[in-house]
């Protein structure tokens, strides 16, 4: 047996022991896409596993996040960091090597997969940042982000509805550097594709201008050099992506070949042995021959030496281009201005919807932040989420003829978007933000949830963000989306009141280390004297009256305009209230003991929480005492201004509940 061959069965085998010793684990695909991921690995993929972080590595996702142990073996075969006891760990607590791929976690892993579709789109993100990057930093003779995404995926990610999305966008925009490896094995959880997929997946690929490559590993399981072949052609087209259709067995070796029990669970010790003995392999438990490891040391070897040469390439290119060099290794290095200090973003004159003062914000930022980068699913004019031109800088619309544009057309694909600049932000050297109606926040939150597990500071600007959307109707008008967004661990969400506010969670979003969402208003708010940088801590004091107040007024986004004109008419009738705007509960919560108390005092017990979405965020704030203003059905369709009298979004509601909050805590 051949080294090569040795190689590809040691991948197989060691992914297959793991999945075994854990009794839980998918070894269908490792044992199927061995020789796809030897192949790479070995003879393609640019990395240096001394240095895993280098900018120009070539990226690989695993958009088959099931398929782990596979990526895994090859951590270990190629001396990126995980060692035999890490593989006998595999799925334990506290492993470096837990069920699906996790960012950040494990060294080498590109990004967090599992949702089947998402690494496609990840992918994608990767391919729009290494495009982009490249037409602003390359010179002639001077490729200094010169390098591909690949990624493998199943048919799994190609029946999400995610991979559509994805893969018309990069076809559009020509992303040529994506090489994706189809596991085209017919089988899925519950059996054959048959009764689930039955597509033509390479017309479908052809119509959304991708180049389509045939690998059959039916007929020939370990052809190499076939495999090659295809990798080979998919670099020389430049001008469009490029798939690489794998016909294989699921299960390649095991008794269990070609069926759905082969998928999603362990051999079982019986068949280890089977398959062990059907692919020659004599080697004890987690052991693999040493020629495997010389072998697959050659290409790090050999990605070391390609980094040595980009290093000095990179040093000829500081001195013939000192002003790039150091713009490139600032964006790579994540560095920021001190947005604090950029007063010019708090300046507001006149009443604004919040949308049109976070579309004032973003252009300013824009001249400070070169990186900054995103767009909008088909809703830019809406969501006023385009950087524009001045006489500075141009920013331009990225596009296959224009990889260098700053603004992006995401076309109405809001979970390929969001997804997309997970994979941006992932690269490395942006910044990335994209912009929807709120109410398709649902179409974007699993991408969103996966931002927040990968702490990736990507920006949302979620407009239209409540029943103020009017004639379009409960369709539009969100109601539940807040108690979603705030519901995910790590994940931000600024509701502002004014502009000075939307200023604040603009400074909020890029400063931080987790993903924000912005929801802003589609209707004109006031601008208020005493708003500003205090919405960094997520809620303050915007109006307070002498001495202890009698009750709380608490709201965010445009109903804290009920609570300022509440607390009037309540002074009117001898009441001390204290309106509180609170944009961001989870930085507000990230706050002392001290200043949370000195905010909402414990011992103000009458209190009134105003916002137009679903009331579970503000019983925590309300208290036993408190009365909460709330949406408690969907919308309707009519103008805003008669909607929210309708479901009692009105100044004179707000003094009646604090009346009787009043009464109650007495």
């Amino acid at each position: 047996m051949n080294v090569q061959k040795t190689a590809v069965n040691a991948i197989r085998i060691l992914s297959a022991e793991a999945i075994d010793k854990a009794k839980s684990g998918h070894p269908g695909l490792p044992l199927g896409c061995a020789p796809i991921a030897y192949t790479l690995f070995q003879n393609y993929l640019n990395f240096n596993p001394n240095d895993l972080n280098w900018d120009n590595r070539d990226r690989f996702i695993l958009s088959a996040g099931h398929g782990s142990a596979l990526y895994y073996s090859l951590l270990h075969l190629y001396g990126m960091g995980l060692t035999k006891e890490d593989l006998m760990n595999f799925r334990q607590l506290n492993s470096k090597t837990p069920g699906h791929p996790e960012y950040g976690h494990t060294a080498g892993i590109e990004t967090t997969t599992g949702p089947l579709g998402q690494g496609i789109a990840n992918a994608v993100g990767m391919a729009v940042a290494e495009a982009h990057l490249a037409a602003k930093f390359n010179r002639p003779n001077f490729k200094i982000v010169d390098h591909y995404t690949y990624a493998l995926c199943g048919d799994g990610c190609l029946q999400e509805g995610i991979s559509y999305e994805a893969c018309s966008f990069a076809g559009t925009h020509g992303l040529g550097k994506i090489i994706l490896f189809y596991d085209d094995n017919d089988i899925t959880i519950e059996g054959n594709t048959d009764c689930t997929f039955k597509e033509d997946v390479a017309a479908r690929f052809e119509a959304q201008n991708w180049q389509v490559l045939h690998v059959d590993l039916v007929a020939s399981p370990d052809d190499i050099e076939a495999i090659s072949k295809a990798v080979e052609s998919a670099k020389a087209c430049t001008e469009k992506p490029s798939v690489i259709i794998c016909k294989t067995h699921i299960g390649y070796g095991s008794p269990l070949v070609n069926t759905a029990k082969v998928h999603g669970a362990p051999l079982g010790a019986e068949n280890l042995q089977k398959t062990k003995d059907a692919l020659g392999w004599t080697c004890a438990p987690f052991e693999c021959p040493q020629e495997v490891y010389g072998h697959c040391a050659k290409a790090g070897e050999k990605g070391a030496e390609k980094q040595a040469a980009w290093t000095a390439l990179f040093a000829e290119y500081e001195k013939a281009y000192p002003e790039l060099a150091k713009a490139y290794k600032s964006a790579m290095a994540g560095e920021m201005p001190d947005l604090n200090n950029l007063g010019e973003i708090y300046n507001f004159e006149k009443p604004m919807a919040t949308r049109q003062t976070s579309a004032q914000v973003l252009n300013q930022l824009a001249k400070y932040l070169p990186q900054l980068m995103g767009g909008s699913a088909d809703l830019a004019p809406s969501n006023l989420s385009n950087m524009k031109d001045t006489e500075s800088t141009v920013y331009g619309d990225f596009s296959a003829d224009n990889f260098a544009g700053r603004n992006m057309h995401f076309g109405i694909r809001e979970h390929a978007m969001a997804a997309i600049c997970n994979g941006m932000q992932l690269h490395g050297g942006l910044r990335a933000y994209c912009s929807t109606f709120f109410v398709f926040s649902d179409y974007c939150k699993p991408a969103m949830r996966l931002a927040a597990l990968m702490h990736l500071p990507v920006t949302y600007i979620l407009t239209h963000d409540s029943i103020g959307v009017g004639e379009d109707g409960p369709t539009h008008q969100p109601v539940e989306q807040l108690i979603m967004l705030r519901s995910i661990p790590g994940f931000k969400v600024y509701r502002p009141a004014d502009g000075k506010e939307t200023a604040a969670a603009w400074v909020s979003a890029l400063t931080g280390n987790q993903p924000t969402a912005l929801v802003l208003t589609r209707q004109n708010l006031p601008q208020y004297e005493n708003s500003g940088k205090l919405a960094l801590k997520g809620g303050y004091i915007l109006e307070d009256c002498d001495g202890t107040p009698d009750v709380l007024l608490i709201a965010s986004g445009s109903e804290v305009e009920l609570c300022v004109k509440a607390k009037a008419v309540l002074a009117e009738q001898g009441v001390k209230a204290r309106v509180v705007s609170m944009p961001c509960m989870e930085e507000f919560e990230k706050q002392s003991a001290e200043y949370k108390a000195s905010v909402l005092p414990n011992s103000v017990k009458a209190r009134v929480c105003v916002e137009a979405a679903t009331a579970h965020s503000w019983y925590k704030y309300a208290g036993d005492n408190g009365e909460i203003i709330a949406m408690e059905s969907f919308g309707a369709s009519a103008p805003a201004g008669q909607l929210f009298p309708l479901f009692g979004f009105t100044a004179e509601n707000v003094v009646e509940k604090a009346l009787t909050s009043l009464k109650n805590s007495k």
